[in-house]
């Protein structure tokens, strides 16, 4: 004898952006796995490195036509129950109108204690089924330490230290891991 069929009740991004849209904008949802999660404001260290990377990234970026965006949504048609926000993206062309990217050629994920388990999880595994995104950078909070996730065919990972300096040939430049850090002590 058969059970009772589960429903499914993960959200998928249509309907989330359907939830979203009457939201206030100073709520920062992402959909995670089907769940919409709101996102709390992040301590001023965090800030100040998303600060920092966003200002370097975009100044590479815009040489090339492409600016660095804090606070876009990443979209996967292989995933239809996410849209992460990470800490910054660099994307092509116009910005979007929506907030939502599905061709972003960069993301920068900011590790925090608390979410230092899913941005190494299943964010990662997100961000490598969208077939635009060259690099990923996992930036760690209290050292300084970056992994540098490159899509070269396959995805391989480096390890950014203090004093070294990230290529990005995507952009036509470098971001130097002290920079990334300016303003800040461990």
């Amino acid at each position: 004898m058969a059970g009772p069929a589960r429903m499914d009740t993960r959200m998928r991004v249509a309907k989330y952006r359907d939830w979203i849209a009457p939201r206030p904008d100073c709520e920062r949802w992402e959909l995670l796995g089907g769940v919409p999660v709101l996102q709390g404001p992040q301590p001023g260290r965090h800030q100040r490195i998303i600060t920092n990377i966003a200002k370097h990234l975009d100044d590479l970026a815009e040489r090339r036509g492409c600016g660095a965006y804090p606070g876009l949504a990443i979209l996967s048609e292989a995933m239809d129950d996410y849209a992460p926000i990470p800490d910054v993206v660099v994307q092509c062309g116009e910005p979007p109108d929506d907030g939502y990217t599905g061709d972003p050629l960069l993301v920068v994920e900011v590790l925090s204690p608390s979410t230092l388990v899913l941005d190494r999880g299943r964010k990662t595994e997100f961000y490598q089924t969208v077939p635009s995104l060259a690099v990923l950078l996992l930036v760690h909070q209290d050292e300084a330490r970056v992994e540098v996730w490159r899509r070269a065919p396959d995805w391989t990972v480096e390890v950014a230290g203090p004093g070294a300096v990230i290529d990005l040939p995507e952009l036509g430049g470098a971001l130097s891991v002290a920079e990334l850090y300016a303003r800040l002590t461990f």
